[in-house]
């Protein structure tokens, strides 16, 4: 780990990358090459138009969650910026390798016009891994009630499992003089978001809208795939791929979310092939949903410097 953790940043998201390709090929290997290119050619006129629908809902949720964490560390951000930006960052995060640039390019842009680039960066890390708290909390709640006879508890514990591991790190860092120092810290600049609970509840609310906009795409793409299942254990299954997805080894996306898929759907009796397919057509529905940001990303390139994006009810340079 030592080692990993030396290496120079580049290298680093190389090996990344190359793992996620590795297991997206692997799974493919597998579970059989007819079933990705049915996943790329299962969608409908009708599942695009669902899925563009659900990404905006999606995307707008996730704006308000920036917004409210930004006002949280003095940053306000006008609505209107804060959705095309989260489009633009979506769609970096989609088609760059890494998963980053567009988190990065949208603290970039709110630092610079507020000349607070580590506060921006700060409240984007944080809105985003409020994001994953609460998924990952959903997740728990939703499917560790199940019980050990559910098809789906190995996945559901292993999600649990994953938790443990996180809550395990964090208390050994803790431990440290140095993680306690660094926590403080954190916690001194999260204060004015914690301390109140309505901006608590309206972080928790909106992660809550997006998990369940993303988990019903996944639905979409599974109908459309033609898969004969209850659109309860879809969504069920939905769950633990978004989870997978999560997981820090994957190119738009694209690596555990395919083997995991694979797997979910073989132990509910579905087929690892309807798995895989259905990730695939998600994969694509994802990318063809988010195709607004690559606008918002053209217009941003053709406006004059004084034109582009207002933040906060300025105009940024």
């Amino acid at each position: 780990m030592a080692r990993l953790t030396s290496l120079p940043p580049r290298v680093r998201s190389g090996l990344r990358i190359a793992a996620a390709l590795a297991v997206v090929a692997a799974t493919i290997a597998v579970v059989g090459v007819p079933s990705f290119l049915h996943g790329l050619t299962s969608l409908s006129p009708l599942a695009i138009l669902a899925a563009l629908a659900l990404a905006a809902v999606a995307t707008a949720a996730a704006a308000w969650r920036w917004r409210v964490v930004s006002a949280g560390f003095g940053l306000p951000l006008a609505w209107t910026a804060a959705v095309g930006s989260y489009y633009r960052s979506q769609f970096l995060n989609t088609v760059v390798p890494g998963g980053v640039w567009g988190d990065v390019h949208r603290a970039y842009v709110q630092g610079r016009h507020h000349e607070r680039l580590d506060l921006a960066a700060r409240a984007v890390a944080a809105e985003r891994i409020a994001g994953q708290l609460v998924q990952l909390l959903l997740t728990l709640a939703i499917l560790l009630p199940l019980g050990l006879s559910s098809p789906l508890a190995p996945l559901a514990w292993a999600t649990a499992a994953l938790a443990v591991l996180i809550g395990a790190a964090l208390i050994v860092v803790a431990a440290t003089r140095r993680g306690r120092r660094a926590a403080r810290r954190e916690y001194r600049l999260l204060r004015p978001v914690l301390v109140r609970p309505s901006r608590l509840i309206a972080i928790a609310a909106a992660s809550v809208v997006v998990v369940a906009a993303h988990a019903t795409t996944f639905v979409v793409a599974g109908l459309a795939a033609g898969i004969r299942a209850d659109a309860r254990d879809l969504a069920l299954v939905a769950l633990i791929v978004l989870a997978a997805a999560a997981i820090p080894v994957n190119v738009g996306g694209w690596g555990p979310r395919e083997a995991v898929a694979a797997a979910a759907f073989a132990l509910v009796g579905l087929g690892s092939a309807a798995g895989l397919a259905v990730s695939t057509a998600y994969g694509v529905l994802v990318l063809v949903a988010l195709a607004p940001g690559a606008v918002v990303l053209l217009l941003d390139r053709f406006r004059s410097p004084g034109r582009r994006s207002i933040i906060g009810g300025r105009r940024s340079a």
